[in-house]
């Protein structure tokens, strides 16, 4: 038995080897069979809408829920993963009229209610494959057997049951109330499924004269939906206001004082100042005649407070059919509701020439007619932000019209009680977008004037003397109170509008009224719907809710999230969940959005594909925090891959290839052992850098978790990344190479054994939740020697816990400082090209802070090593190996210094070493010219630092290291012999030799080298697992060998397996 030093490893192979494992075994049902008895960790997840494609973004949004759910279940919780479908509303809708070729409701009339929601109903598990196919393939542990689906009768029937509980508290109204409406759907819209959907348009900025009667004067008025003035019914000045009459170029207009300059420029003479209460009740000529008779109605001048004057021209035109503001001071001053435009869009006939049109496309005929009369005084555009449906991409419409609504205006502190008891990742949300929205809050447009959807259960007598309403909330009141019911009961439209209820009122058949509820409220009711409370299923209902954790995007911020709050806020005064993460989108590697219109959409089963599902999950929560926008970009793959996941695998790899010399993993499967339990028996005590490694490790594992603990996952994905690299990988790895060449059971060799062991273990456990196939793998093939738990999985493992008491932060300070002189003193020698591989003489070192020099001393063997140097002074004084020159920068200070500028130049020029020196520490230097003193900052003073000869300097941190980089003869053969041993083990690799191969070496070359590989031979031999190294004047061809530039100097070197 051997462990895999994985020669031939890609990712996407090894997750479909993990995948094939988990399925296999039945792993996640295994998982879920073994926690039934724990604590509940509850966990929603939000339902998708399975009729689209899922997306990139999906796997950012499944990669969070998945690593949270996967965490807390390591850390001793069941959670329990109920998977479910959004089903219902305009997105299925919409698919199908596409399909058929429809083009607005007519078509589905025509081609009958029954077929067409049959046909949704088949539709919205169209890419059910491509859901569960990357739900699969991303890792993300659901279970979709057992999911809630929302047009289930079950689901429904909750649903019906929430509803019939809020109409039985007055808190379900129809209203005539100006709605945002879809002119392509039909269908009015709710305030957050409105906030979805905004976009930067520019509309025609129209400024129109309205005659006054029997005067001899113009009101401007200003507009950016020409297509609602035919529907004018008032015009509306603000009450205290100063309004002037002027003369323009020969025409007397009307508008607010404050407004003509930046109106009308300075060409014009005011001939008199009015306030806008003085111009109340003034009649005046209607721009169309398309209500002329309604002039005793309207056409006249209002007031109200609501007029603006920052832009237009302080008079407002009123359109009580389509404008909230507008039909509220419409009720206050009797104004008819005057609509030119049907709810789709379009003019209704009797509107003239533009009967029939689109609102948009008969905006430019508007405007040309105007003209053409001379009603038009200019037109401009206007860019603002405009919504649109956030399903079909339409301009929405503001119209007044009749809707069913739920009164979430009187739950306003209650909402915002339950919202603050929630935890909100970031926190920001809560007090920013979700206290707006909230303090905001209007009642729920519920009702949907479409066919697809939960229908609304509300009945009406037929009899219109009686008018007697009721709601319906349970499939057993239809059967009881209903007449003919049948045996099976169609709960959607357009069975269920053909069930009649007796009304308990008057003994008369009751009809329900045709609309369905918004879908966002099908989604806000899964708390309750997914267990059909309050039917069955109340003792896990009350173990289920609140839940602990949800996480999606930011725009769910007034979808889901607030949907959730709203209905439980409303049913039982208590937030529906206590932790939220929100996340951003995934925009393309410009910035833009993803669209199929632009091409840039990125399919996620080509990435796994290609580069696997863990380092784009890792990406995802690695690149930064959740609530950021994220570019993306597969280069950005490749990075991660290389950074962190082949460091990982490279790290596994090396232990793997030297336990396999030493059968460690046969050893101890044939003694019926764990890999730690056979390297125990062996492994001497921990030495300081394993012990380091050890400190390091727990303290790594005390932070992630910490952080893990309140949901803050972007840092502990980093911390790991540089542990592996930086701690593991680059130190603990390659300071101990040399512990694993000594003989077979050697005390020291079995403790790093033993340590790497552990160490990777204990990383396989950590990154589990971030990258579950990676983890896994590993997992498998660190622990194939001798399972003894049954626990088949690292997902089945504990979460790794922190032991305090190897924790040594002295250790970690003392390495940590190590660590960073070792990376400065490594610039150096790049900077001034010396490699490492050449001895030096010595490194002087500065560090601030008292005693952080001797500190530092228990590293010194580690720094000489990885420096190559032969002793380490501290450097108490800087200036004795660099000194100073200071030059003003002149784009940075001279706007700021004006006229002094020049000589305060010469003097920064001429400030000493120490003067300088003393800057850089302060950050602060004045100056003084003609006695006026000026504080330079750091900016505003370029520093150049010189090196004295022999040394090559560099900083980071505070700390300052200085390379002694004269080389004598006995330090240059020594850099000879080094190279000499690179080129050999490069060559030894390169022939595909193993690490325990010996070898005879045969070197042809000059003067000095020969010298040095004389001198040196011992070393050479040493270090290349060598016999025997001889100096030759010839090699023959026969013995192969290759050329080589040794620090100037040419070599022919051969080696030779034995």
């Amino acid at each position: 038995m051997k462990f895999d030093q994985l020669n031939e490893f890609k990712i996407p192979d090894a997750e479909a080897k993990i995948l094939k494992f988990w399925e296999d075994n039945k792993v996640f049902e295994k998982s879920m069979e073994a926690v039934q008895d724990r604590p509940h960790f509850v966990f929603y997840e939000g339902p998708p809408t399975a009729n689209g494609k899922p997306g990139i973004h999906h796997v950012l949004s499944r990669t969070i829920k998945d690593m949270v759910c996967r965490y807390k279940s390591m850390k001793g919780f069941r959670v329990d993963r109920k998977g479910g479908w959004d089903t219902h509303g305009l997105p299925v809708e919409i698919e199908v009229q596409k399909r058929l070729g429809f083009e607005n409701k007519s078509d589905i009339f025509k081609y009958g209610i029954d077929k067409f929601t049959q046909q949704c109903k088949e539709s919205v598990f169209k890419y059910i494959d491509d859901w569960n196919t990357l739900t699969r393939k991303m890792g993300y542990w659901l279970d979709l057997d057992n999911a809630y689906i929302t047009l289930a009768d079950n689901y429904v029937e909750t649903v019906w049951w929430i509803l019939k509980n809020y109409f039985d508290r007055d808190l379900i109204y129809k209203g005539y109330k100006t709605v945002p409406f879809c002119p392509s759907c039909e269908t009015g819209l709710s305030s957050h499924e409105v906030a979805q959907g905004y976009a930067e348009v520019a509309d025609p900025s129209v400024f129109v004269k309205v005659k006054a009667v029997d005067e001899d004067y113009y009101f401007l008025v200003w507009t950016t939906t020409p297509w609602t003035l035919p529907s004018n019914a008032a015009l509306c000045m603000h009450p205290n206001a100063n309004y002037v009459l002027v003369n323009y170029k020969g025409e007397k207009l009307v508008l607010a004082e404050a407004l003509a300059p930046s109106t009308l420029h300075d060409e014009y003479e005011v001939l008199e100042r009015k306030r806008g209460s003085n111009f109340a009740n003034k009649k005046y000529i209607p721009l169309f005649d398309t209500f002329k008779d309604m002039s005793d109605k309207a056409f006249y001048v209002i007031n109200g407070d609501f007029v603006t004057l920052e832009d237009g021209t302080g008079i407002v035109h009123i359109a009580p059919g389509y404008g909230a503001d507008d039909y509220e001071i419409g009720q206050k001053y009797g104004l008819p509701v005057l609509q030119a435009v049907a709810p789709n869009g379009h003019f209704v006939p009797g509107s003239g020439k533009y009967e029939g049109k689109f609102i948009k496309k008969a905006d430019p005929f508007i405007i040309e007619d105007l003209k053409t009369e001379g009603k038009l005084f200019k037109v401009a555009e206007y860019v603002h932000n405009y919504p649109f449906c956030w399903r079909c991409d339409s301009p929405l419409i503001y119209i007044t019209r009749h809707s069913w609504y739920i009164r979430t205006t009187q739950f306003k502190e209650q909402l915002l009680k339950n919202s603050n008891a929630i935890h909100w990742y970031p926190d920001e949300i809560r007090t920013g977008r979700m206290l707006e929205w909230l303090e905001n809050n209007v009642d729920w447009a519920l009702s949907r004037e479409r066919f697809w959807g939960t229908p609304l259960p509300i009945w009406i007598c037929d009899n219109e003397s009686c008018g007697h309403m009721t709601a319906v909330g349970s499939l057993e009141q239809i059967r009881r109170d209903g007449i003919d019911v049948p045996d099976t009961i169609d709960v959607h439209k357009p069975g269920i509008d053909a069930i009649k209820l007796k009304c308990e009122k008057c003994g008369g058949a009751m009809t329900r009224v045709p609309e369905v509820i918004d879908t966002w409220f099908d989604s806000g009711s899964m708390p309750y719907a997914q267990w059909h409370y309050p039917f069955e299923n109340k003792d896990v209902f009350e173990i289920k809710y609140p839940c602990e954790f949800i996480s999606e995007a930011i725009d769910q911020t007034r979808g889901w999230f607030y949907t959730l709050l709203a209905i439980s806020t409303m049913l039982f005064d208590k937030e529906p969940f206590r932790n939220v993460l929100v996340h951003s989108h995934v925009l393309d590697k410009e910035g833009k959005k993803m669209s199929k219109s632009k091409g840039n959409v990125v399919d996620p089963l080509y990435i796994f594909s290609q580069y696997g599902a863990d380092p784009l999950r890792w990406l995802f929560i690695n690149g930064s925090n959740p609530w950021l926008a994220k570019k993306f970009d597969e280069k950005q793959l490749d990075e991660v891959i290389r950074k962190f996941f082949d460091t990982l695998k490279n790290s596994f790899s090396f232990f793997a290839l030297y336990s396999n010399i030493d059968d460690i993993a046969e050893r101890a499967n044939k003694e019926s052992n764990s890999v730690s339990e056979f390297l125990g028996q062996f492994a001497g005590p921990p030495e300081r850098i394993d012990q380091w490694i050890i400190s390091r490790y727990n303290t790594l594992v005390k932070n992630v978790g910490e952080r893990l603990d309140n949901y803050d996952i972007t840092p502990p994905t980093r911390q790991i990344t540089d542990f592996v690299i930086d701690d593991l990988s680059n130190w603990y790895i390659r300071l101990n190479r040399r512990r694993f060449w000594a003989p077979e059971n050697d005390p020291s060799k079995m403790r790093a054994y033993l340590t790497l062991y552990e160490i990777l273990c204990g990383v396989a456990r950590l990154i589990a939740p971030a990258a579950p196939f990676m983890s896994e793998f590993l997992w498998q093939e660190l622990t194939a020697p001798n399972k003894k738990d049954g626990r088949i999985s690292v997902h089945m493992q504990d979460y790794p816990d922190f032991d305090e008491g190897v924790i040594n932060s002295e250790l970690e300070e003392s390495m940590a400082l190590a660590q960073k002189i070792v990376s400065i003193g490594r610039a150096a020698r790049n900077r001034v090209n010396i490699k490492v591989r050449q001895p030096l003489a010595g490194v002087l070192v500065n560090i601030p802070g008292i005693g952080k020099f001797d500190k530092v001393k228990t590293e010194f063997r580690i720094i000489k090593d990885e420096l190559n140097v032969k002793e380490i002074e501290d450097l108490s004084d800087i200036s004795s190996v660099v000194s100073y020159k200071g030059k003003l920068n002149f784009a940075k200070a001279g706007p700021r210094l004006g006229s002094a500028v020049k000589q305060i130049a010469t003097r920064v020029t001429g400030l000493a070493s120490d003067d300088l020196e003393k800057f850089i520490k302060t950050e602060s230097l004045e100056i003084t010219i003609d006695g006026t003193s000026y504080q330079l900052t750091k900016e505003e003073v370029d520093i150049e630092k010189l090196e004295k000869e022999g040394f090559a300097v560099e900083s980071d941190d505070g700390i300052t290291v200085a390379l002694k980089t004269e080389i004598d003869d006995i330090l240059r053969d020594e850099g000879f012999a080094r190279e000499i041993v690179n080129k050999i083990q490069n060559m030894r690799k390169s022939s595909g030799f193993e690490v325990t191969d010996r070898i005879k070496i045969m070197v042809r070359t000059e003067e000095p080298l020969a010298a040095a590989v004389r001198k040196h031979d011992a070393f050479i031999c040493g270090e290349t697992l060598a016999d025997e190294i001889a100096l030759v004047d010839s090699i023959s061809s026969e013995n192969g060998g290759k050329n080589w530039n040794i620090n100037g100097i040419k070599a022919d070197i051969v080696v030779i397996r034995i």
